[in-house]
């Protein structure tokens, strides 16, 4: 079995929790709670020290002191075959700009399917990382962040100084 590791810190956000397999980010949780209903706690272990996760936390640190707009942390995300397809294209989405749901789903050449984006973007254990913060309402509206939380999102778009409707 491969050892997972996993680190957490207080972010403007709030607490993240970094997980870390193989060399790979393979999840960032927003809260304590994400991150236990995601995780066994008992089968990770505590390594703040570990290369890659001191990376992610510096990379994290800078995106919020708006010194950094993309991401450069190698990946695991882990989902079927479409919901990778959604957050490819999720990861095209630059910094300080928004996509609507049925963008993406046009984008991923299946119009109908926007409420399965908005399924993956709920699946999506490398928020920030893999930018769902950035797909909204077709009216620019805020919708659902990692299920209900708009106010994470609001603050992401507002840091990135991204367009919205309130």
């Amino acid at each position: 079995m491969k050892t997972r590791i996993y680190t957490n810190k207080a972010t403007p956000i709030g607490d993240v929790y970094i997980v870390v397999e193989d060399e790979k980010l393979t999840a960032i949780y927003m809260g304590e709670e994400d991150f236990l209903e995601g995780e066994i706690k008992s089968a990770l272990q505590y390594d703040p020290a570990d290369p890659l996760i001191k990376e992610c936390l510096l990379q994290l640190a800078q995106y919020f002191n708006g010194e950094r707009q993309e991401f450069n942390l190698p990946i695991e995300p882990q989902g079927t075959v479409f919901q990778k397809a959604v957050w490819k294209e999720l990861s095209f989405i630059p910094f300080g700009e928004t996509r609507s749901y049925q963008d993406i789903a046009v984008k991923i050449g299946n119009e109908k399917a926007v409420r399965a984006i908005g399924q993956a973007n709920k699946a999506n254990h490398l928020p920030i990382i893999i930018p769902c913060h950035r797909v909204i309402g077709k009216n620019k509206s805020l919708t659902g962040y990692a299920g209900t939380r708009t106010e994470i999102k609001e603050q992401l778009l507002t840091l990135e100084g991204a367009g919205y409707k309130k």
